[in-house]
């Protein structure tokens, strides 16, 4: 998949959640975790994050891809539920490439 068509999945997905915001719980698995509010949102994200830590310990790749996803998803879900989405975290990420991490990380502690 090009870069191109990774960005287009993102936006995409973004999309679909922020629909499902409007949603019947009942409806999709993705209004179901809005039903439960960040509360809910966030230990699912914490679950997944822990589970892709599991899986890059055991040295797993396919696990990992696969645990990777869900946390990703569902982190794309918690940046929903707080009105944000990947075009933020992309600008971030942007703004950050080609400075050193130690001077990015300094500059945050003003």
């Amino acid at each position: 998949m090009s870069d191109t068509n990774s960005d287009a999945v993102l936006h995409a997905l973004h999309r679909v959640l922020e629909e499902r915001k409007h949603a019947a719980p009942d409806s999709s698995y993705v209004a179901k975790l809005y039903a439960k509010g960040m509360d809910g949102i966030l230990k699912k994200v914490g679950e997944e994050a822990t589970e892709t830590v599991i899986a890059a310990k055991a040295g797993d790749r396919q696990q990992l891809v696969y645990e990777t996803a869900d946390l990703w998803f569902h982190t794309l879900v918690m940046l929903a539920a707080a009105d944000l989405g990947p075009a933020e975290v992309l600008a971030e990420l942007e703004r950050r490439f080609g400075l050193s991490g130690l001077d990015e990380k300094a500059s945050r502690q003003t």
